[in-house]
């Protein structure tokens, strides 16, 4: 299957356009025949809104509405010619004047819109290659993966707008359902996508109405480039669960709009995720058919075909996920601070809040300087100590544990064992529970409560101790750190467990036993909480 990886954009200084370019292709301009140069190996256009901030940031105002501007990774290019703005400069503006001069500027789009029937003209025959390319590829996992059920994730952004337009083309005779997650964070602009074309695509919305992001913030601290909890809260967990109700727990071929060249962490992806621990949600066989496509591609497909889509990048966002992600980029601070005024000013009120609570010193430095975004663990929260596992050994029976709990014991400790084997009363005298290996009915762990904060385990009749034992604290630790992350329901592949203010339930009649909710390989440490709240010694 040909990929796309290695094409590069090129520049016709006599056309002012800039040519997609394969690995092996002649360096021509399909319009003039002359040579190209090289470029960049990634582009996007600036649209005329865009143009206007970048004027004002520059001092060129009224000096490139009528140019030809693209933006690359890391700087402009006008005419062909790099302009660079660096986040020095853009975290030195002032906002308020800025907001005051855009809102002067009429926009003029006669000479951008000439200018993207020109590029899209001379990169026809690279758009046809990519699409035909795309289309065989999800014919063909259709084909493979014959479920019945095919599900597209529709963020609202531009490659989820491709993947959904493309995959709706290709397969016409097959139902297709699109689900939207309302994290509540997304842009406004995005909102007003989603509702433009949410009866076009039929889409379903997947929202977390039990959790408030700024309450689960305020607990166990905001979303850092390292702990972005409010992926599962408000993205995959609500998203599992509207997949459970439309598909019922049915194998789902999924489209992703992903793209091996966004990130480093999406550039080890594969094109076909079928293996458990590579997927987020487990019924899912997850396909992304625009995986080798740069964001060039991605804007060359949206401009030739003249797709409605996300008004958020008129004004300069590269990214239209939630707004106040760890992850954003200067410009999409400085985007924010124009543009979503009243809630930008929420965020950094409470971010200040925050640094106090946890004993920063200077907390309008550490916002100011993005130090929130690189925390780790749970320093200074209270909700720390829950994932902090308080153990002992019995000195007087063997492969035995005394843990400590940070609430009472109730049946919901005792339901966190059914992945094990078959639960059982015990010794009553003691207040014992029991648990069966599910194939021959032996006793492999006493349960015995001690007191409301404290309880004995022991494991009986198993070859190693050691692993029983570690997995048995994973579900202590669920027990008590557990903050309706909903990764759990996730990673069960036979929907018995549910996650609500009651904690992690599990359906004994459902569960198989197989043991993923259990172990690091798919939850580490048993529970997300452990990587959103511990602490170094």
């Amino acid at each position: 299957m040909q990929n796309f990886e290695n094409t590069a954009v090129y520049w016709c200084d006599i056309c002012h356009l800039p040519i997609i370019v394969g690995e092996k292709q002649e360096s021509i301009c399909p319009n003039c025949k002359r040579k190209l140069r090289f470029l960049a190996k990634d582009l996007k256009p600036v649209f005329p809104q865009e143009i206007a901030l970048l004027e004002l940031i520059t001092d060129n105002v009224g000096k490139l509405q009528n140019r030809s501007v693209w933006k690359g990774r890391s700087r402009y290019y006008i005419d062909g010619e790099p302009l660079f703005v660096s986040n020095k400069q853009l975290s030195s503006l002032d906002v308020k004047d800025l907001r005051k001069a855009l809102k002067k500027f009429k926009y003029d789009y006669s000479n951008f819109n000439n200018l993207i029937e020109k590029f899209a003209k001379v990169n026809r025959d690279h758009l046809k290659l990519i699409t035909e390319e795309a289309k065989d590829y999800i014919l063909s996992q259709a084909k493979a993966y014959n479920f019945g059920s095919i599900m597209i994730p529709f963020s609202g952004g531009k490659d989820s707008t491709v993947t959904a337009d493309i995959v709706s083309k290709t397969l016409q005779e097959q139902e297709v359902k699109f689900m939207f997650a309302d994290t509540t964070l997304e842009h406004d602009l995005t909102y007003e996508y989603i509702n433009r074309v949410k009866n076009i695509y039929n889409i379903e919305i997947a929202k977390n109405n039990e959790k408030d992001f700024y309450k689960m913030a305020k607990l166990i601290g905001p979303p850092s480039r390292m702990s972005r909890w409010c992926c599962y809260v408000f993205k995959t967990g609500p998203v599992h669960r509207l997949m459970q109700e439309v598909f019922k727990n049915g194998k789902v071929l999924t489209f992703y709009g992903i793209r091996k060249n966004e990130s480093n962490a999406r550039s080890k992806y594969n094109r076909t995720e079928d293996k458990s621990e590579h997927k987020k949600i487990e019924n899912q066989i997850v396909c992304s058919p625009i995986f080798y496509w740069k964001e060039i591609d991605v804007w060359l497909y949206i401009l030739s075909n003249k797709l409605d889509f996300n008004e958020a990048y008129r004004l300069g966002y590269s990214r239209v996920g939630c707004w106040c992600c760890p992850n954003a980029s200067e410009m999409s601070e400085l985007l924010a601070k124009i543009y979503m005024k009243e809630k930008y000013e929420k965020w950094h009120k409470f971010l200040i809040t925050f640094a106090r609570g946890i004993g920063v010193d200077n907390a309008e430095d550490y916002v100011r300087l993005g130090a929130w975004k690189a925390r780790q663990g749970g320093q200074g929260l209270k909700e720390a100590r829950t994932v902090k596992l308080l153990n002992q050994a019995c000195t007087s029976q063997e492969n035995t544990k005394i843990y400590e709990l940070y609430k009472p014991i109730s049946n919901e400790l005792y339901n966190l064992f059914i992945p094990f084997g078959k639960i059982i009363d015990g010794d009553t005298k003691i207040g014992e529970k029991l648990v069966l290996e599910r194939l021959n009915n032996n006793p492999i762990i006493s349960i015995q409560k001690i007191n409301d904060y404290k309880v004995k385990i022991t494991t009986l009749n198993v070859k190693s101790h050691f692993t029983l034992h570690r997995n048995i604290s994973h579900q202590i630790i669920k027990f008590n750190a557990c903050k309706q992350c909903l990764k759990c329901e996730g990673v069960c592949p036979f929907g018995a467990i549910s996650v609500s203010k009651n904690g992690c339930v599990i359906d004994k009649k459902l569960c198989k036993h197989c043991q993923r909710c259990v172990s690091s390989k798919y939850i580490p440490g048993g529970c997300m909480m452990c990587r959103y709240l511990r602490t170094r010694r």
